[in-house]
């Protein structure tokens, strides 16, 4: 199963990742972005990646160049009126979120598939007033994109049975797990990963141990490939905070998933973590 023309909204690490995902699997991908700086970086991004896999042998380098020329950036939404389906992986907000659906449910045909990327906020909401909500589904990736093997297939309450089916099949087709989930705050991991990132937030502010004991001890005892810390500062400190409040706030403001100010307070610094330079760690270039 090869779309003739796949969206992907937004040019951000999610969104380059994505379109690369899809890109890789044979689809031609239209990467839209309003900030021209964005998508250059997302188009480096790609072409690194596709430069580590030559240089291990994974493609060739017409392999890499094919891969590469699927990807066509745009800054126009209008030029996506003929994709088969749209990825919308823009910030979570819901407003923005539903400002877009809303657009590309004027923009393409009627039977384009319209996924979105989030990670915790409702899609029944997203949809609500959107025309044609049954073809509005969750689609959620986990970062790296590209190395990540889930994807979360989310039902809203008025996603048609087909069309939860297509996306659950494009998810296989893009050499994913998808794991089909119905409309819940947080989903299912980021439900369960609340308690794994706040209770080390608060080991931390009660000065029980330091942040690198915590990563430390949860990937020597517990398993994990990385710690709390770490995996906030790969993820977004931002995203990560955001993401707990949308949580937090469905869930009727219960106690267990309450936000941290630690994290607050470091949003508010613009101390998000790899992609600023510094989070909970410090990274250079």
């Amino acid at each position: 199963m090869t779309y003739a023309q796949v969206g992907v909204i937004g040019a951000g690490t999610m969104g380059a990742g994505i379109a690369f995902v899809c890109a890789r699997q044979g689809h031609n991908v239209l990467l839209l972005d309003m900030n021209e700086a964005v998508l250059k970086k997302a188009q480096s991004y790609v072409a690194s990646i596709l430069a580590k896999d030559v240089s291990k042998g994974k493609i060739t380098e017409r392999q890499k160049e094919e891969i590469y020329e699927r990807i066509s950036p745009i800054s126009d939404m209008q030029k996506l009126y003929g994709c088969d389906m749209v990825i919308e992986a823009v910030p979570e907000r819901l407003e923005l979120k539903k400002s877009i659906f809303s657009s590309l449910a004027n923009i393409c045909r009627e039977d384009t598939l319209l996924l979105t990327n989030t990670s915790s906020i409702s899609i029944t909401e997203i949809a609500g007033g959107i025309k044609s909500p049954e073809r509005i589904i969750g689609f959620h990736f986990f970062n790296p994109a590209p190395v990540m093997p889930l994807i979360e297939v989310i039902r809203g309450k008025k996603s048609s049975d087909e069309n939860v089916e297509k996306a659950y099949q494009f998810a296989e087709n893009l050499g994913k797990v998808p794991v089909l989930v119905n409309d819940t705050p947080g989903f299912i991991v980021n439900r369960v990963a609340r308690p794994y990132y706040n209770e080390a937030l608060r080991i931390t502010g009660d000065q029980v141990a330091s942040i690198e004991q915590i990563d430390t001890i949860m990937k020597k005892a517990g398993g994990f490939k990385m710690g709390p810390f770490e995996l906030q500062d790969m993820i977004g400190i931002d995203i990560n905070f955001a993401t707990t409040e949308s949580v937090y706030t469905n869930f009727f403001h219960e106690g267990r998933f309450k936000p941290s100010r630690i994290q607050q307070r470091m949003v508010q610094a613009g101390s998000l973590g790899r992609k600023s330079g510094e989070g909970f760690y410090e990274y250079s270039e």
